[in-house]
């Protein structure tokens, strides 16, 4: 009985990424479903070192984008995840929510939209027009007023301000599968408090890493109860990711909830990112190998 090859899926990312994702955890459990993580050399022809019965990329560029043709015409059964056409959606903070209002979600209990982007009405948070993943696409800023404005760089997305208990909700799609983690986020802003400001605008990078700024006290989430905040319904956010995946055309991305504090069930998407950082995401591992396994068995099966 001739043992069956196992499958090959490369992946071309960026070392910071490689170095978070490609842990021997994955790599380990992977081979043991009969799936070998192959690294791609950016620097080599894609074609040259197939072949792969998948490819899991996060590069970008004419170059790249390429050679994923070159391959996929000299490999036409091979799975790319995902296609840089549907990625590129997410590389624009406009396009990638107007997607939102057209999702069909058949919910009579939670409603879901997004920020108003127009109108300003302080404070309202400053964001790289440009989301491709690079240090500059995460600086943002919470602007407390217009010299505030005035000193950001453009081109930038102006996004309400809205007040959401100060924890924001990253939910983690692969697939089918979709994970929710709680995170801390802005503080509330009340009229009160922007009285109070005695600066222009508050810069960071990325919500996730408000955690460590020392401007936030950590009482606040306390008398918020942080850790108290109730999770939305996992049936309504895989509702939401499976619409998204429908009309983004794509499987491995994550969006980022706020849940409105002025009304009662109604909640906002704020961003979106294509191959986010599921390491973070607790038993990542088996998450990713069951999406890989499903992928190529499926496609197996059919016989393409």
């Amino acid at each position: 009985m001739t043992e069956e090859k196992p499958f090959r899926v490369g992946y071309a990312l960026l070392m910071k990424k490689q170095s978070s994702f490609i842990q021997d955890s994955l790599v380990n459990l992977a081979r043991s479903r009969g799936i070998d993580l192959v690294p791609i050399d950016p620097n080599r022809n894609l074609t040259d070192q197939g072949p792969f019965h998948c490819v899991l990329h996060k590069l970008y560029g004419d170059d790249w984008r390429n050679q994923l043709n070159e391959f996929t015409a000299n490999y036409p059964n091979a799975v790319v995840l995902d296609s840089p056409e549907s990625i590129e959606r997410l590389h624009n903070r406009i396009s990638m929510l107007q997607v939102v209002p057209d999702l069909k979600i058949n919910n009579q209990t939670w409603t879901v939209g997004i920020p108003k982007q127009i109108v300003l009405k302080f404070p309202v948070i400053a964001k790289p027009l440009v989301a491709d993943g690079s240090a500059k696409s995460h600086k943002m800023a919470l602007v407390y007023n217009q010299e505030g404005l005035n000193s950001v760089k453009p081109p930038v997305v102006v996004q309400e301000f809205v007040n959401h208990g100060g924890v924001i909700f990253k939910v983690y799609v692969v697939g089918e599968s979709v994970r929710c983690v709680k995170r801390k986020s802005l503080p509330d802003m009340g009229e009160e408090e922007l009285m109070r400001v005695s600066e222009d605008l508050w810069a960071f990078s990325q919500v996730s890493n408000l955690a460590r700024d020392e401007r936030i006290d950590d009482r606040y989430y306390k008398r918020m109860h942080l850790d108290n905040a109730e999770m939305p319904s996992l049936n309504f956010l895989t509702q939401i990711a499976g619409e998204l995946r429908r009309v983004m055309k794509l499987n491995l991305f994550n969006f980022d909830v706020i849940k409105d504090s002025q009304l009662k069930n109604h909640y906002l998407i704020v961003d979106i990112n294509y191959f986010p950082g599921y390491a973070k995401m607790p038993g990542y591992e088996t998450v990713f190998t069951d999406f890989l396994c499903n992928v190529l068995w499926n496609k197996q099966q059919r016989g393409v």
